[in-house]
């Protein structure tokens, strides 16, 4: 039972059997009524073919009664004495009903041949049939075979007003041998249907999950052999295994395309942390042999090129790591204000342009790193000129930082936001940077619910949602 197949099989054999069972007891209890209802049905009208004998005066001895193996008849009188019985009928209920040579014997009451009414006939007159009809089970000993009949007992008065209480029978035999048959052709039949069952919903089920089993041997070699750009075999059928299998895909597809990224992350950034280590180990190294060489600035401007790239590195991994921002309000123009005041050292002065007012939410720290990078960006490439503007386009807030620079080529407007990339003319300066500051400003766009792009040559675009 450890597999889906087995389960699926067990399950369904199961529900299976207690349907049947469910269903071929219901068949049974229908059928066994119906053919008690009928046999009930012939002992009533044996009953009343007599009782109609007897209302039109016809002597109990010269009564035309059935055959007592298939209908035991049995007529008594008012006085519980036994007017007529049929051939070889010996007994009823294990009472014997043989009249004796003076018409007389032992027999039963008329009470108890009487319907539920009670009334003794008493409300019949001479040559009247009883409406009523009292039925119920019972044996009879019919030449000295005793079997079950369903008796029918229906009362009459004869032309004379004498009562008489007839009680006919009808066999059971037959309806027992019919329920009989119908239940050991079910008994012989539901295990084999059972077995039908299972076999089929095993074989449907392994063919069904064969796909699956592919799936997660491929699985198990991609595991072992950490090459993520194997892929699980797709079935052609459309169903939810196919789909299975076509997101699994995708799955590894992101997985090798986010380890890919991870790898080169990792290798841009040993080698940007290289090379001011490498600076700064020299110059120690120098100062230690010679004193009086010791560059004190060089050191320092390594050492702050360094602080700046780890911290850049640190909040990578934290923005890698799904860090939010913080929930509160920023007043962009404001903090445009703010950060361009404290830029005293910039090679180009930043022009205001129009600050319309307009709050967002996030992480004020954050958004201010987005303005930083891009003004930082923006003077690296500007001619003599860096312009800076905040404008409400309808439920969004675009903050624009433009320079009078070349400009970006339109095939390299996406790749720059890559990480540890740079054009050619920043990699030509020595304060080009690594190449993280645009990718670090779109992925706090992007987890502030905005966007980040280059709109025109040389101007950059943030758009955020307004909050609240």
């Amino acid at each position: 039972m450890g597999s889906v197949r087995a389960r699926a099989a067990a399950g369904a054999t199961v529900v299976v059997a207690l349907a049947l069972v469910a269903a071929g007891t219901a068949v049974l209890l229908v059928l066994r009524g119906h053919l008690q209802n009928q046999a009930g049905l012939q002992a009533e009208v044996a009953a009343r073919d007599v009782a109609g004998q007897i209302a039109t005066g016809t002597p109990y001895d010269k009564l035309d009664l059935p055959d007592g193996e298939d209908r035991p008849v049995v007529v008594t009188g008012g006085d519980g004495r036994v007017l007529a019985v049929g051939e070889d009928v010996r007994a009823v209920d294990g009472k014997s009903v043989g009249k004796g040579a003076d018409g007389s014997g032992p027999g039963r009451s008329a009470d108890d041949e009487k319907g539920d009414d009670g009334d003794g006939g008493r409300g019949l007159r001479p040559g009247e049939i009883d409406d009523d009809v009292a039925i119920r089970d019972g044996s009879a000993d019919v030449d000295g075979n005793v079997a079950g009949y369903r008796f029918a007992a229906v009362e009459a008065k004869d032309s004379r007003g004498a009562e008489a209480t007839v009680r006919a029978g009808s066999a059971l035999a037959p309806e027992e041998d019919a329920v009989a048959s119908v239940r050991d052709a079910m008994l012989i039949g539901l295990p084999l249907l059972l077995v039908v069952v299972a076999g089929v919903t095993w074989l449907v089920t392994r063919r069904a999950l064969r796909p699956v089993e592919g799936i997660r041997g491929e699985m198990a070699a991609i595991t072992a052999s950490t090459d993520l750009s194997r892929r699980v075999p797709v079935p052609s059928s459309r169903d939810e295994i196919g789909r299975l299998a076509r997101t699994t895909n995708e799955t590894l597809a992101a997985l090798e395309l986010s380890v890919e990224r991870q790898r080169r992350f990792v290798a841009d950034a040993s080698h940007e942390l290289r090379s001011p280590i490498a600076s700064l180990r020299t110059q120690l190294e120098v100062a230690v042999a010679h004193p009086e060489l010791l560059d004190v600035p060089g050191a320092v401007v390594d050492t702050v090129r360094l602080q700046r790239l780890a911290a850049d590195l640190l909040l990578l991994a934290r923005l890698d790591a799904g860090e939010r921002p913080a929930d509160t309000r920023v007043d962009l123009a404001a903090m445009v204000r703010e950060e361009t005041s404290q830029r005293v050292a910039d090679r180009v002065p930043v022009q205001i342009g129009e600050l319309a007012g307009g709050e967002v939410a996030g992480s004020r720290g954050q958004l201010a790193r987005v303005l930083g990078n891009l003004l930082d960006n923006a003077q690296r490439h500007a001619a003599g000129s860096v312009r800076v503007a905040v404008a409400r386009e309808g439920e969004e807030v675009a903050l624009r930082v433009e320079d009078d620079g070349p400009g970006v080529p339109e095939s390299e407007r996406e790749r720059i936001f890559e990480r540890f990339v740079r054009l050619d003319d920043a990699r030509a300066r020595d304060d080009g940077g690594a190449g993280l500051g645009l990718a670090i400003a779109r992925d706090v766009a992007v987890r502030h619910g905005g966007s980040l792009a280059v709109r025109t040559g040389s101007v950059f675009e943030l758009r955020l949602p307004v909050a609240g």
